[in-house]
């Protein structure tokens, strides 16, 4: 299998069969290509993936165009799984290409499944190493190209279209992208849907003790508490619900005294957040701890989960909320109509507008009721339509159908 050692260039030692013959002896290798592997909702579903796959049906290996953090130490299997960086510099590094090409050929993948515009090109260097079946997946958006109108890179799109044979989307909204704006033909396109895990995240039984010990005894008692969760850069948008939170405290002073807002996670806007929220006077109100591992147990501490995203693919921090027992208001963008039913599970309201958002959480603030409801409508929905093994039984049925 694969060991743990690493070279300076921090590939883990791994000596593949002596020929194809040998490798297709044993299960088939599956090779993700990602351009980092750190904390995120594409990498978690990776991580997740890898997790509940049945042990032996395939070996994986995650290849890092740049590099990996401790988010690796979320792999149960560690020991069986192959990590590596190829350390790609910043901007154009050709040679990051020539070190992908001559590790395909020296692991022999039988599948290589590329994920997001980052690792799309990875597809043309698997083809050229001689990998037999290449999979791309599109799971989400950046700020830089925020609806898929980039030219650039639709037309890189289409161009390496022939060299994938099979396309995975993560929702209808960008199932309906990808076949009508990319054109890329609907048999080449299965839809796979995030899953959760409902026996992680659930409804909490232990109060918010979790949170209380980590954030404070400001978050006991009858505070209310707003969450989310999320890398903290522009496509999220955290800047538009801490604008929201400082206007629903100055527009229900009522509420002052039980309102709290928690935001987890790191990112470039963080330092931001917290700035903004100072000069709201608000700072004692908000916790920001940056990115935590203990978000299954945080979450019991929310009464409501808030997203406030630009766009969105499948959210998991949503589908996590969900199977919590929380109410979600988020910004009607993306995956997330197909998640959240509006007035149901939660609400749904435009993107970019704080006073829409502040509107949606004071409904759930002034009425404890309706979130409770809400949020018990959302875990039944996450149980019902978004299980961890049904996302795990269909990437299972997609692997075996190519190499058949």
């Amino acid at each position: 299998m694969f060991g743990n050692g690493m070279n300076e260039s921090r590939l883990q030692t791994y000596t593949p069969p002596r020929s194809r013959v040998a490798a297709r002896a044993q299960a088939p290798l599956i090779a993700h290509i990602l351009f980092r592997l750190d904390v995120g909702g594409l990498e978690n579903g990776v991580v997740n993936l890898l997790n509940h796959m049945p042990r032996g049906r395939f070996r994986h290996a995650i290849i890092c165009l740049s590099d990996f953090t401790d988010f690796r130490l979320r792999i149960q299997n560690r020991e069986e799984v192959g990590l590596f960086a190829l350390q790609k510099r910043r901007g154009k590094d050709p040679a990051v290409y020539f070190r992908l090409w001559r590790l395909l050929r020296r692991l022999r993948p039988d599948i290589v499944h590329t994920r997001n515009i980052g690792a799309l090109d990875c597809a043309f260097i698997a083809a050229l190493a001689g990998v037999p079946h290449r999979v791309h997946g599109e799971h989400g958006w950046d700020v830089d190209d925020l609806h898929g109108e980039s030219r650039k890179y639709q037309t890189l799109r289409r161009v390496l279209r022939p060299l994938i044979d099979r396309y995975v989307v993560v929702s209808h909204d960008l199932d309906r992208w990808l076949t009508h704006s990319v054109r890329i033909p609907r048999q080449q396109v299965s839809s796979i849907i995030n899953g959760v895990d409902t026996k992680a995240f659930c409804p909490a039984t232990d109060g918010r003790t979790a949170l209380i010990e980590a954030a404070g005894p400001a978050f006991a008692g009858d505070a209310f508490v707003i969450g989310t969760v999320g890398r903290m850069q522009p496509v999220k948008d955290q800047l538009t619900l801490a604008r929201a939170f400082i206007q629903l405290v100055h527009a229900q002073p009522q509420l002052r005294a039980r309102l709290r807002l928690v935001m987890l996670g790191d990112g470039p806007l963080r330092s931001e957040v917290a700035g903004l929220l100072q000069r709201g006077g608000l700072h004692d109100s908000a916790w920001l701890p940056g990115a935590r591992d203990d978000i299954a147990a945080l979450l019991h501490g929310f009464d409501v989960f808030a997203l406030p995203s630009l766009n969105e693919g499948i959210s998991n921090t949503v589908l996590e909320a969900m199977a919590s027992g929380l109410p979600v208001v988020a910004t009607a963008v993306g995956g997330n109509p197909e998640l959240i039913v509006d007035n149901d599970t939660g609400r749904l309201v435009p993107p970019n507008d704080p006073a829409a958002l502040a509107a949606a959480l004071a409904e759930y603030a002034k009425t404890p009721e309706l979130a409770i409801a809400h949020g018990r409508a959302a875990r039944a929905r996450a149980e019902r339509n978004f299980g961890l093994q049904q996302m795990v039984t269909a990437y299972t049925d997609l692997y075996d159908g190519l190499l058949k």
